[in-house]
C-alpha cells in the first residue's frame, strides 16, 4: 500500500497497530555480528577464564570496537558461552620439611661460662620486676 502510493506510513501503521519504527527498522548487517561472535570465541578460546565483562572490555578498550555491550552479551548468550563451568582449581600443597634441630645445641649451652650467664640475666632480667611464687605443700616454721 504504501509503495505504491496509495496511502503514507502514519496511515498504513495506524491501520495495522505497528508503530512507525518497527516499521523503519532494518536489522544491522549479519556480517558484523558475525565478526562479534568470530572474537568472542576467540577471547574465551584463549582465556579461559575470562567471562562477558573481561571480554568486552578487552574488545573496547583495548581493540577498539565501539559495540554496544546488550549486543555483544545477546551474541555471547546464543553462542552458549556463558553456560561454561570453570573447573575447580585444586591446591597443591608441598609436604613441609621437618623443622630442623640444631645439633650443636647442647654442647653450645655447656661451652657457657658461669661469667656469661650472669651477664646475660643481668641484660635481659630485671629482679625488681620478678615475683617469687611457691606452689606445693610446705611445713609451717
Amino acid at each position: 500500500m504504501v509503495e505504491g502510493g496509495r496511502t503514507n506510513i502514519r496511515h498504513a501503521c495506524q491501520t495495522f497497530e505497528v508503530s512507525q519504527t518497527c516499521y523503519r527498522y532494518q536489522a544491522k548487517a549479519c556480517e558484523e555480528n558475525a565478526r562479534i561472535a568470530d572474537w568472542l570465541v576467540r577471547l574465551t578460546t584463549a582465556y579461559r577464564d575470562w567471562g562477558f565483562s573481561l571480554c568486552f572490555l578487552h574488545l573496547r578498550n583495548v581493540k577498539g570496537f565501539g559495540w554496544n555491550h546488550k549486543r555483544v552479551y545477546r551474541i555471547y548468550r546464543e553462542l552458549e558461552l556463558n553456560l561454561r563451568i570453570k573447573p575447580r582449581k585444586r591446591l597443591v600443597r608441598e609436604r613441609p620439611e621437618p623443622l630442623a634441630v640444631p645439633d650443636t645445641y647442647p654442647q653450645k649451652i655447656a661451652a657457657l661460662t658461669q661469667g656469661q650467664i650472669n651477664a646475660a640475666i643481668r641484660t635481659h632480667l630485671d629482679p625488681a620486676n620478678m615475683v617469687l611464687v611457691k606452689a606445693g605443700t610446705f611445713a609451717k616454721p
